[in-house]
């Protein structure tokens, strides 16, 4: 099973970082209110980075270390090379259209 670590920009411009195996349906978790106590005073606006090819413990790890880094290094990591979202939104378009 695939993890992904995902970083979401918010309505109040702050980001959330996360894990899934579902990029798509946690996305809409947080859009609903269903998912993290996060988004209770705030609305998910964007998914803006991406990492998948983790297990589960290499993610949560992951994860960590990217809640640890300030809001600058963030930017930075999000356009980095390092962002698969990109890629894994076009492989999804085109598996969806045929």
């Amino acid at each position: 099973m695939i993890w992904f670590v995902y970083i979401i920009l918010c309505t109040d411009n702050s980001l959330y970082t996360g894990i899934t195996i579902d990029v798509f349906r946690r996305f809409k978790q947080h859009e609903t209110g269903q998912g993290a106590k996060y988004f209770r005073g705030r609305q998910p606006k964007q998914l803006v980075y991406l990492e998948p090819g983790h297990n589960r413990s290499s993610a949560t790890k992951r994860e960590i270390d990217l809640k640890k880094l300030n809001r600058l290094e963030k930017a930075k990591l999000i356009e980095s090379d390092s962002n698969k979202l990109t890629e894994f939104l076009n492989e999804n378009v085109s598996s969806a259209q045929s």
